[in-house]
């Protein structure tokens, strides 16, 4: 807990102390995702099996002299690319923009005065001012309260606001929510009364940047529409691969040289390859993502659009 006395929470850090703590331990702010460049985007994209199974046909359409097929298919992966980029890009900087006007504003005592400043430039053992309507900028425990009441909702998932009592200064600090409690946490707001209180944690050390870290570490799985395209991507290439080895022992049975069959075959084989269903795979993941852009929901991952339509399905 705090070692600040009532009298010294009253009085607020100096300015001159506040600055050095900010220095030694960083912006009260949750660690950023950092956006993908386009660089990341594109080994995402080119490392699914359909995408290089198209990029292995535009080879193989080279080297037989098609140079039609072959920039065709080619130029579809670039299309592709600069779909998801586009996508991807705009939603990370409309993210960036409403994290920019999320961001809440705090009001401290420094110097014996108060000060409305940046959520986060708040620090540790700062004195922060809490009334109705506003949001916690961290995890605090309360000094002096005044019928304050506050709703936890976003870290608890309870509706109801619960109230706050003073700090009698042997309570240890606790998980949120319960009824009593002299401890508010970051990302929280205050619905009623108002109260005085000295920040503990800050940034990623409070209760929500905890939960931050925890997400953060979830690593992102296979969906099924993946799944499902790389096994078709897999039938796609064995059975390409049987039906040239096919064709080009009839070829040398029935007609000639074997350079001949083995290239008669990969011809037939390529063209069975759907050429296009990435293509429209893409632009259809990309309209999904248009559409609910227009209900005001963002989505960072085409992924999450094939999510979200199979819950509803």
């Amino acid at each position: 807990m705090g070692n600040s006395t009532a009298s010294k929470i009253y009085g607020g850090l100096t300015q001159t102390e506040a600055m050095a703590r900010l220095q030694l331990e960083g912006h009260n702010q949750l660690p950023a995702v950092k956006p993908r460049n386009l660089r990341a985007i594109t080994i995402d994209v080119v490392r699914e099996p359909m995408f290089i199974l198209l990029i292995v046909g535009g080879i193989v359409y080279l080297v037989l002299g098609d140079v039609t097929e072959a920039v065709v298919l080619l130029l579809s992966i670039f299309i592709i690319i600069a779909i998801t980029t586009y996508q991807e890009r705009k939603t990370e900087r409309a993210l960036e923009a409403l994290r920019d006007l999320a961001s809440p504003r705090a009001l401290v005592i420094r110097d014996q005065q108060r000060l409305r400043i940046p959520g986060h430039e708040v620090v540790r053992g700062d004195a922060i001012v809490i009334g109705e309507g506003d949001r916690v900028p961290a995890d605090a425990v309360l000094w002096n309260v005044n019928d304050l009441r506050v709703d936890e909702s976003l870290l608890t998932g309870e509706s109801v606001a619960v109230s706050k009592v003073a700090w009698d200064g042997v309570r240890q600090m606790t998980q949120p929510g319960g009824e009593d409690l002299p401890f508010v946490f970051s990302g929280t707001m205050a619905v009623q009364g108002q109260g005085i209180a000295e920040v503990l944690a800050t940034g990623a050390t409070t209760q929500i940047g905890r939960i931050g870290k925890a997400l953060s570490s979830i690593s992102q799985e296979t969906t099924n529409l993946q799944k499902e395209t790389r096994r078709v991507v897999r039938d796609l290439a064995i059975g390409g691969l049987v039906l040239c080895v096919i064709v080009a022992i009839l070829y040398r049975l029935l007609r000639g040289p074997w350079l001949d069959g083995v290239l008669a075959g990969i011809t037939l084989a390529m063209a069975i390859l759907p050429e296009e269903f990435p293509v429209v795979l893409t632009v259809f993941l990309a309209m999904g993502g248009w559409r609910i852009l227009r209900k005001g929901v963002l989505t960072r991952r085409a992924t999450a659009i094939e999510t979200l339509a199979a819950c509803r399905t």
